[in-house]
């Protein structure tokens, strides 16, 4: 009889964010897949989980998936977790979750972390329609995206990493105006969690002062085509 995947959210920050169901899983699965095995060993120390534990990471995805559906065909139960969040959201985790339904196996989903739920509804901004983004394109393609997002009537959701946030925001208030409202929320859940809120404008110029660290969720404004109409047709 074939085993299952599960995949299995982790704290993004705080690790009482753990569910009860998430612990048992890693408890009893044969084989638990992760990002970073330092990272994650971490988290299974401290919930005394001693299930084994491989490397699964963007680098070696497409090598490994076949022999994982292998493994869980044969009987094994997989419990795939990334270093924080859900994986899949901007993490590993999509390939193998495809392949196994290619095969016919079951993939089960634990609800859980994430960073960018926590972060749109404590924004302010309308939370009832939102698209999510992750990572925009480095170089090829960014401008394009941009311009498409800056249009969206909907909330968008970005990451970014606190490197690059000056350029972003810039671009940002480039795009989508400086008074579009907007928020930069640093580190969901943990210690030192913040939420900067104003517009793109006040945001870049704080931002290019002030050096972000952590990880970085940029919440945006949806595009009000009525701002945007003339007088003469309001």
């Amino acid at each position: 009889m074939a085993g299952k995947l599960y995949i299995v959210p982790t704290p993004v920050g705080n690790l009482e964010d753990m569910t009860f169901r998430a612990i048992r899983i890693l408890k009893e699965a044969d084989l638990i897949l992760a990002e970073d095995t330092r990272t994650s060993g971490v988290l299974l120390k401290h919930f005394e989980i001693t299930t084994p534990m491989r490397s699964h990471h963007k680098f070696n995805e497409h090598q490994t998936s076949a022999e994982l559906v292998n493994l869980i065909e044969a009987g094994n139960n997989i419990a795939l977790i990334s270093d924080a969040g859900t994986p899949g959201i901007s993490d590993p985790g999509f390939m193998l979750s495809r392949e196994c339904r290619r095969a016919g196996i079951d993939v089960e989903c634990l609800p859980g972390a994430t960073a960018f739920v926590p972060a749109l509804v404590s924004s302010g901004l309308p939370c009832d329609r939102f698209v999510f983004e992750g990572f925009l394109p480095v170089k090829k393609g960014r401008q394009t995206r941009l311009k498409e997002l800056a249009s969206d009537s909907r909330t968008t959701i970005i990451y970014e990493s606190p490197k690059r946030l000056a350029r972003t925001l810039r671009q940002l208030t480039e795009f989508f105006g400086a008074e579009r409202q907007g928020a930069v929320c640093r580190e969901i859940s943990k210690l030192h969690e913040t939420i900067h809120k104003g517009t793109l404008g006040e945001l870049s110029e704080h931002f290019e002062m002030n050096q972000a660290k952590g990880e970085i969720v940029i919440i945006i404004e949806g595009y009000d085509a009525k701002q945007h109409q003339p007088e003469n047709e309001l």
